[in-house]
């Protein structure tokens, strides 16, 4: 069973900007792009667990902030010549109440 859950609203989040959220015990990362599309993944880098939500987001990929490893935010996973990849969440944006939810 898939279960919506509300994060966020559209203005907490900069164009490039990310929010941190607890869910069920998941951190998870939710990343704004400069299109105004919202993507969620789970807030660790596959290498050495670094802090996704605190990495630069450059077109779709966000760079993780220890070592610069580039991590897809529409499949999650890592770009060659490294390899990995971290747990994508489905996102909706409500555009009349611009309320996130993130599937579970």
């Amino acid at each position: 069973m898939i279960t919506k859950i509300q994060v966020a609203r559209l203005d907490d989040i900069d164009r490039l900007g990310s929010r941190t959220v607890i869910i069920e015990g998941r951190e998870v990362a939710i990343f704004r792009l400069s299109d105004g599309s919202v993507h969620a993944i789970e807030n660790r880098c596959p290498h050495k667990g670094g802090k996704l939500s605190e990495g630069m987001v450059c077109g779709s990929a966000v760079h993780c902030p220890l070592h610069d490893w580039k991590i897809n935010l529409h499949s999650g996973r890592v770009q060659e010549p490294d390899h990995g990849e971290v747990t994508v969440y489905e996102t909706e944006v409500d555009e009349t109440t611009g309320v996130i939810y993130i599937s579970l």
